[in-house]
């Protein structure tokens, strides 16, 4: 099994920035031994958990249009570890933060459904 654990969430002012960091650890083989996908999603209450952003094996990149252009996502495969570099911060970015992961193509990043593992999230909150 592959475990997935975020960190960095926190409370900022609109206009801040966060970065959030999921490490991967356990059964990481399942994802580096050929192509994977993860991702990071976020879900605020009442509403759908909806795509962030997603990366590839190769480094490919893709992002909701919400996010685009304020968040980056990126990793360092040396140490297993996914990163959400988060700035121009507004109110309606506050959520739960998820981090994901599957083996295989990044067919839709932003698709919940093709996502195997999960983390257990970290809280983000923006005041205006």
């Amino acid at each position: 099994h592959v475990q997935l654990v975020e960190s960095g969430g926190g409370s900022v002012q609109s206009g801040g920035s966060l970065r959030l960091t999921c490490v991967a650890s356990g059964d990481t083989y399942k994802l580096t031994d050929s192509r994977y996908c993860m991702g990071w999603f976020r879900q605020a209450p009442g509403k759908d958990r909806e795509g962030v952003a997603g990366i590839d094996s190769g480094g490919g990149t893709g992002y909701a249009g919400s996010v685009k252009g304020r968040f980056t996502i990126y990793q360092d495969n040396t140490k297993n570890t996914l990163y959400l570099q988060m700035n121009a911060l507004k109110a309606e970015d506050t959520a739960m933060y998820y981090c994901a992961a599957h083996a295989g193509y990044c067919q839709n990043w932003l698709a919940a459904r093709d996502f195997d593992y999960w983390g257990r999230g970290t809280q983000v909150t923006v005041s205006s």
